[in-house]
């Protein structure tokens, strides 16, 4: 977009529509507010170019410009109204933070004559978002707009990708300023130098027993296209970090598992018996690591390299031997070209973890009518490449993470941070974005009724969606940890719920409950032929907690141990 006529006058709600135009938005997901009137009236006149998708929460709202922003790479963009409206959106900017989502949330605000008087809603959300986010301002003036909502989008994408939070003071959308518009953002990345790479291929050619974890944000389709190219030339393992397996094809030899929540024991032995780890883009958080098990600290037992965008995360845990501050793109186009290395040494640990990998993902026996395992089977086998599958947390989503293959880049949406709840909106915003593909989306009894009210958002905006809702009558992670640390005293943990098919159809979709192994296959050819979107609810036996063990396990393990 050509720079605005320095001599048009516009109210600070319009220029920051304008300013939205002009970084490319073509998105919008909001919860309407009072404080923000003069943003939403902007947005009438730009409906032509700007979407705005309107919510029924904010922290689905916020669920959706996360979303958006893991999809496409740019900033997912989110309004919401001051005090109770940002609040509830804190969970989305959580999330965005933690798994490193470009993301701008813009906040209705008190105007500045209010300022500091505890009025209506009011908050500093300077103080409130301080460490939830790479940069918390409120812009006062409207002259400013355009500086500070560039700034929001440069600060957003760039180095280790995250979240931005703007305030909108009232008074400043109303007053008026005649000033240019900018240039749209340019994303600013730390580019691998000469002598890392040469010392990374050097490391490469001493090893014995190498491992690769690719993980965290700021990858799009070539970087991983460019990962793939140097992991085949060296014959290297891949283990992709916690709930990132769609940055290498899970259906490749390389694949070896994910390195995650109830991991592969055969994957666990491997990360801690490899004499080289490459930690390409992860944190190596608590849930990769489990619980820093894998790899110590602050000094790795493996020779260790550590590629990050953000250089204030190379040694905030881990000290590693070559620690390399690059963005994804930059480093996986700088490996891609590097010369190979003889693989010889590790062909067969190469081949010995994929085998463990392949027999990892055929589920044995669960109790039960229904089997999830066999579930997942038919979903892999039955869905094309390009359907994007989401799931909010609990351990449902075990099953889902563990027999299903992801086939590539973004088909895999789901929280690192462990939030519950992002099953439904996640996968409203990504049949949004790619409405030409399929989207699944997973979640627990518990998750989703912590944001199933967006299957309105849904129906209303035109967004198809499978949502298979697994119900096991409890909040089954936490019942988990209770019967291991409390052993048959449930407290808290019980839910009763509703007839989750009947509220499908009373939003308009398609519904239906499944009980047995066999009736899935049929009751998923028409959810798929469901021209409004559908939801299959999964009833299967609370016993059945985890794909290793259950809860009637865990309990008696418990009793013995306490004998």
């Amino acid at each position: 977009m050509k720079i605005t006529d320095s001599t048009l006058t516009r109210t600070g709600g319009q220029l920051l529509v304008d300013s939205l135009k002009v970084h490319d938005v073509d998105l919008a997901f909001s919860v309407p507010g009072e404080s923000f009137l003069e943003v939403l009236d902007a947005l009438h006149d730009a409906r032509d170019s700007i979407k705005l998708v309107t919510c029924r929460q904010e922290g689905g709202a916020a669920y959706m410009a996360e979303a958006y922003g893991k999809l496409t790479g740019r900033p997912g963009i989110c309004f919401v109204t001051r005090g109770p409206g940002a609040s509830n959106s804190a969970i989305g900017v959580h999330t965005a933070q933690q798994d490193s989502t470009p993301m701008i949330l813009f906040i209705g605000q008190v105007g500045n004559d209010f300022v500091e008087r505890e009025a209506f809603q009011e908050i500093d959300y300077r103080r409130m978002y301080g460490q939830m986010a790479k940069w918390v301002a409120q812009i006062d003036r409207a002259d400013r707009v355009p500086e500070y909502v560039s700034r929001a989008f440069h600060t957003a994408v760039s180095g280790r990708p995250g979240p931005v939070v703007l305030a909108l003071p009232e008074d400043m959308l109303t007053a008026t300023a005649t000033v240019p518009d900018v240039e749209r953002y340019k994303r600013v990345a730390a580019n691998p130098g000469d002598d890392d790479m040469r010392k990374l291929r050097k490391m490469l050619a001493q090893a014995k027993r190498p491992f690769v974890i690719p993980g965290g944000g700021g990858w799009d389709a070539q970087a991983c296209a460019d990962f793939r190219a140097f992991v085949e030339a060296n014959d290297l393992p891949v283990g992709t970090s916690f709930r990132r397996q769609d940055l290498y094809d899970n259906r490749l030899p390389n694949f070896v598992g994910d390195v995650g929540i109830g991991i592969n024991p055969a994957l666990a032995e491997r990360v801690k018996g490899a004499d080289l780890l490459l930690a390409i883009g992860p944190r190596l958080c608590e849930m990769t690591t489990t619980g820093y098990t894998l790899v110590d600290v602050p000094r790795p037992k493996q020779k260790f390299v550590h590629v990050h965008a953000g250089a204030e995360m190379l040694g905030r845990v881990y000290q590693a031997d070559l620690p390399i501050n690059s963005g994804m793109p930059e480093f996986a186009r700088a490996a891609r070209g590097l010369a190979p290395v003889d693989s010889s040494a590790w062909s067969a640990w190469t081949r010995a973890a994929r085998a463990d990998y392949e027999a990892w993902i055929e589920p044995g026996p669960m109790p039960g009518a229904l089997d999830l395992g066999q579930v997942m089977v038919h979903l892999r086998k039955r869905l094309p490449p390009e359907t994007i599958v989401t799931n909010g947390a609990g351990n449902f989503s075990a099953w889902v993470h563990r027999f299903y293959q992801y086939p590539g880049f973004r088909t895999e949406l789901a929280p690192t941070s462990g939030t519950m709840g992002y099953g439904v909106p996640s996968a409203v915003a990504a049949k949004l974005v790619h409405p030409d593909r399929p989207v699944v989306s997973f979640s627990g009894d518990g998750c989703f009724l912590m944001n199933g009210q967006e299957l309105a958002t849904a129906v209303q905006h035109g967004a198809p969606v499978i949502f298979i809702v697994v119900n096991n009558g409890m909040y089954g992670t936490i019942r988990m940890h209770q019967e291991r640390e409390h052993p048959g005293r449930i407290s808290g943990t019980e839910l009763g719920n509703p007839d989750f098919a009947a509220l499908a159809r009373a939003y308009g979709l398609h519904g239906e409950t499944v009980e047995k192994t066999a009736d899935f296959e049929a009751a998923f050819e028409r959810a798929w032929r469901a021209k409004a979107g559908a939801l299959i609810e999964l009833r299967i036996d609370p016993d059945a907690i985890t794909t290793r063990t259950t809860l009637s396990a865990i309990r008696a393990a418990a009793l013995k141990n306490r004998k």
